[in-house]
């Protein structure tokens, strides 16, 4: 007896220090005032356990699907955002009792008002809401020659352009631009209007004017924490430590953190943590130069997490990849589907994909990364593959055959070898390309080079893109010398053997 008690208690003391070392697991979007509610809500919740800021993970689907598999725990979001998006409602109430009520099925729940509200909104360069005297959104269905510019979720959301275009009348069709790029074209004069979160920094400092919402579109936009409804049992202490945040953030400190983000490139985390001890935000710093920021203090763990996505992606494609392709090669009858099978795969968009991959694996980050780097991998593996078999001449077959030799002893000593070459040229291409579309996997989590590209799209920064981009096109160049020095190798043994 006395035996299964401290059975108990050693299982018991485990359990409790598992669940203390589980870290609370925060999300946010791609845009710069969820990176920094994001990074708010992460430190906060330090103070009382670990915590992970899973950062810029795209649109409000994409984090749902991540809530929903239990790959965060909560994120920054908006009050009509949930009405209209995640539970459609018909007409928003504006009441937190009644979403959280509808909600509750979903395993989900709403609290923690930040204090402030950001809405969406339409603005315009401030010459020429003089010139063609616009002050409200009504006023631009005189002016159907008024170019627009949405961003590309404002234009597929319920509450977005579609239902504005129709409560209003407007006679424009919109271009799809990503929200940090949208201020540069209007400054440019490549548009006549964008669409705004109204705490926006660059409204003010680009002198730019916010039409009227005159028709009362848009619903209420409150800014609070969407979470799991296990959490607070889960991980009390944390969530404790997140109730300190409830009320504390007005318009004006929200609109002068994003300013420090956007205009003054100050770090996410250096404005949480300024913002958490109470010292002013925005405070100007200088800005950093282009190859500071490209060899900075997260550089070698991004280019860890950049070369293992290529490898590991590369050589499961690799593995099932020159299988096909030999089976391809030898078998006319499913040569075409086969082909035709991986070269589909090549043609789905690297962003839906991803989506996709999210609630069939239940997760986001590093899996669902890798099985998409796989799959574009292996079109030019299993071509290659298939191509190089193809191109070995019929007569030295024929006298592996008369030699005795058997099929399989006749691929791996005459065919391969011959084919090297070419399966080797494919092998490069495949992670030629893994390199650079290995970028698009930081947009679910799962880090890399293309962790700063997203953040330089937030904040229109082309350091912070540069920044990704070097690094990355670096990399691809190296991959291209490894495998060019290689080639020439191969070559030279393919020529000594041949001799």
């Amino acid at each position: 007896m006395q035996r299964l008690a401290w059975i108990l208690i050693v299982q018991v003391c485990g359990l409790a220090a598992a669940q203390a070392a589980q870290p609370l697991e925060v999300g946010s979007k791609r845009f710069t005032e969820s990176y920094i509610l994001g990074e708010i809500m992460t430190q906060a919740a330090r103070t009382a356990g670990p915590a992970e800021h899973h950062e810029g993970l795209g649109n409000t689907a994409i984090l749902v699907s991540a809530l929903a598999e239990h790959s965060i725990d909560l994120y920054p979001e908006y009050l009509g955002t949930i009405e209209l998006e995640i539970l459609k409602h018909a007409t928003p109430s504006g009441s937190l009792d009644e979403v959280n009520r509808d909600l509750a099925p979903l395993g989900l729940g709403a609290a923690i008002p930040f204090g402030f509200e950001n809405t969406y909104a339409l603005a315009v360069r401030s010459d020429l809401a003089r010139t063609l005297q616009l002050r409200s959104i009504t006023d631009l269905s005189a002016h159907p020659e008024l170019r627009i510019g949405a961003s590309h979720e404002f234009l597929g959301r319920s509450d977005g352009w579609a239902g504005l275009k129709e409560r209003y009348g407007l006679p424009q069709t919109p271009i799809g631009l990503d929200h940090g790029l949208a201020y540069a074209a209007l400054a440019r004069g490549q548009v006549d209007i964008i669409d705004v979160y109204s705490t926006d920094a660059r409204i003010a400092t680009d002198h730019l004017v916010v039409l009227k919402d005159d028709r009362k579109y848009f619903p209420s936009y409150e800014a609070l924490v969407l979470y799991r409804l296990d959490l607070p049992q889960r991980l009390p202490e944390a969530w404790s430590a997140l109730q300190a945040l409830q009320g504390r953030i007005n318009t004006g400190q929200m609109i002068a953190m994003n300013a420090a983000a956007e205009i003054e490139h100050r770090p996410f985390a250096a404005i949480a943590a300024d913002f958490l001890s109470g010292r002013a935000e925005g405070r100007g710093s200088a800005r950093a130069g282009l190859w500071t920021i490209v060899f900075g203090g997260d550089f070698w763990k991004l280019t860890r997490e950049h070369v293992i996505l290529v490898i590991l992606s590369v050589s499961a494609a690799l593995a099932l990849g020159i299988p096909l392709g030999t089976l391809a090669a030898h078998a006319p009858a499913i040569r075409s589907p086969i082909m035709l099978g991986v070269g589909v795969l090549q043609t789905i968009p690297a962003l839906a994909l991803l989506a996709f991959l999210i609630p069939v694996l239940g997760q986001i980050g590093t899996l669902p990364a890798l099985v998409a780097l796989f799959i574009y991998a292996l079109l030019p593996i299993v071509r290659n593959t298939c191509v190089g078999l193809l191109e070995v001449p019929h007569g030295l077959r024929e006298a592996g055959r008369a030699l005795g030799l058997s099929a399989r002893q006749r691929l791996t000593a005459i065919e391969v070898p011959l084919a090297g070459r070419v399966i080797l040229a494919g092998l490069k291409t495949a992670t030629v390309i893994s390199v650079g579309t290995a970028t698009i996997a930081a947009f679910i989590g799962a880090g890399g080079y293309g962790q700063r590209i997203t953040v330089g799209l937030a904040l229109n920064d082309n350091r912070m893109l540069l920044a990704g981009a070097i690094p990355a096109a670096l990399l691809a160049l190296v991959v291209e010398l490894l495998f060019d020095g290689c080639d020439r190798a191969l070559a030279r043994r393919v020529k000594r053997s041949s001799n």
